[in-house]
């Protein structure tokens, strides 16, 4: 465990505990090395110990109603976000995430310490509810505790906590409802505030034409929106983005992640059984039955194709040694599509290589890193004209722009990128392209609205980022899928110009 402040009690001890993975998580996304993450953690976990001290004096010795403040770790988490404005107001801004330092001289980052009605109204919301109700519905929606989990946690009735956590959710939407009433609004943003209420009641209504384009560019109406809306899944990224800000959803994806893997570990115990209520453990009798039988079926299944036939010789590896190498399971590839050995080529297991979170993607396969003694010997692809080849004076690679791709994170089926892009020229408006080799899929944009057709992916600049001057860096990020390899882009364009890759 991390040196931090001493806890005066048990309960402060459980905090630690409980929060300080959390913290950890959200100060490594902050920023650009480990050292770095646990120095903030840290300093974010004395910060936000000594906050919660000062309030729980204040409370125990004034009088009247207790402040509101919000659950134990979105305070944690918005000390993190402090301590990095901190240190990059103290010179040390180099060790924070880029990304992060533009937000953080951005009108975004504002909002969080301005005027308290001009605040996000999900942190607005949340602050109101009583702790324990907040807590509840950040560890269920945002730490993606399954409710038994949650229901221990809290020290709830296990057979209850679904059942309390959307009464929790309704709490919720009516703190956010009322939060978003007080906000000072112009005009038109007062015009739509029933017909938003209205529409976001309801699961299956759609949204009018003239209040879709509305949303569209009043943000604090969009945001409110997404607190109202309870179906549809939306609401944990609401949260997320509302509380916490820069990095939401890229913590929203960690958490989610780690939940998984906590899962994985071994199944929660059952609660216990509740006297007088037989029917229960009949129905847990039967499924436990239908469970075995699946069992016992699914291993005669898997005997039986054990059993050798025929026509499985390429599966026992009968293959001739000069037989062309296939592309899938049980398909060979045609001999004019098998390649010639190559001494300089990559060894089978070289594709399967896991991809370091610390690795630059856009460079070459192990294989072909360039010699010790000279340049690197890239072989030319067939069928390109040597004066477009990378480096050829044909091309526009370098004369227009520069752009880096880099994987900040991967676990088993997902990983989490950047891309950085610098222009050569002014931009009022911009769009950077892509095509995957490995069928990636791009899901979860910030700063940027993705569009994907099969591979090819293209970036589009948010209302605040079109323009861009020369020389200066434009900036995204997003989380994605992959499945078999996650191979780097090996080009970029931007507003259709080839970017040379840094």
């Amino acid at each position: 465990m991390p040196d931090l402040l001493t806890p005066r009690d048990a309960a402060e001890a459980a905090v630690l505990s409980e929060c300080w993975d959390a913290v950890l998580s959200y100060a490594d996304l902050c920023t650009a090395g480990s050292t770095a993450a646990n120095d903030l953690a840290r300093e974010a976990f004395a910060l936000g110990t000594r906050e919660a001290r000062a309030a729980d004096e204040a409370t125990r010795h004034g009088a009247g109603r207790r402040a509101s403040r919000l659950p134990r770790i979105p305070q944690l988490l918005t000390a993190v976000r402090a301590t990095a404005a901190v240190w990059e107001s103290r010179g040390q801004g180099h060790r924070l995430d880029p990304d992060l330092r533009l937000w953080l001289h951005s009108d975004k980052a504002a909002r969080y310490a301005g005027p308290p009605l001009r605040r996000p109204v999900a942190l607005r919301g949340l602050r109101d509810m009583q702790e324990a109700d907040a807590t509840l519905l950040w560890l269920a929606e945002v730490e993606a505790l399954p409710p038994r989990a949650v229901a221990r946690r809290q020290g709830l009735d296990p057979y209850a906590a679904t059942e309390q956590l959307n009464q929790v959710r309704g709490l919720f939407r009516d703190r956010c409802h009322r939060a978003h009433l007080d906000t000072p609004m112009d005009q038109e943003c007062s015009s739509y505030v029933r017909l938003l209420d209205a529409v976001t009641r309801s699961p299956v209504a759609e949204t009018p034409e003239d209040l879709s384009r509305h949303l569209a560019t009043c943000v604090e109406c969009a945001e409110a929106a997404a607190c109202l809306r309870l179906h549809g899944g939306g609401l944990p990224a609401a949260l997320a983005q509302g509380v916490i800000g820069w990095g939401g959803l890229a913590y929203l994806e960690r958490r989610r992640r780690a939940a998984e893997v906590r899962m994985g570990a071994g199944p929660l115990p059952e609660p216990t059984q509740p006297p007088g209520d037989p029917a229960t453990g009949r129905a847990r009798t039967v499924r436990n039955s239908l469970v075995l039988a699946a069992v016992l079926v699914s291993g005669l299944a898997l005997a039986a194709s054990l059993v050798p036939g025929d026509g499985d010789s390429a599966a026992r590896g009968d293959r001739p040694a000069d037989s062309a190498p296939v592309t899938g399971p049980d398909v060979e590839a045609p001999p004019s599509a098998a390649p010639r050995p190559s001494p300089s080529a990559p060894s089978p297991d070289s594709s399967a290589r896991p991809v370091s979170a610390t690795e630059s993607p856009l460079a070459e396969p192990s294989a072909d890193r360039e010699p010790a003694g000279g340049e690197r010997a890239e072989p030319e692809p067939q069928g390109t004209p040597s004066a477009t080849a990378p480096g050829g004076s044909g091309g526009e690679s370098g004369a227009y722009c520069t752009a880096a791709y880099r994987l900040d994170n991967q676990w088993q089926d997902g990983f989490q990128a950047t891309v950085t892009v610098v222009p050569t020229e002014a931009l009022t408006s911009w769009q950077v392209a892509w095509t995957y080799s490995d069928g990636q899929r791009v899901g979860q944009m910030w700063d940027a609205s993705a569009a994907q057709s099969g591979p090819a992916v293209t970036a589009s600049a948010a209302d605040y980022n079109r323009s861009v001057p020369a020389d200066g860096s434009l900036s995204f990020g997003f989380l994605g899928t992959w499945q078999g390899q996650n191979t780097a882009p090996r080009a970029l364009t931007l507003n259709g110009h080839t970017c040379a890759v840094s």
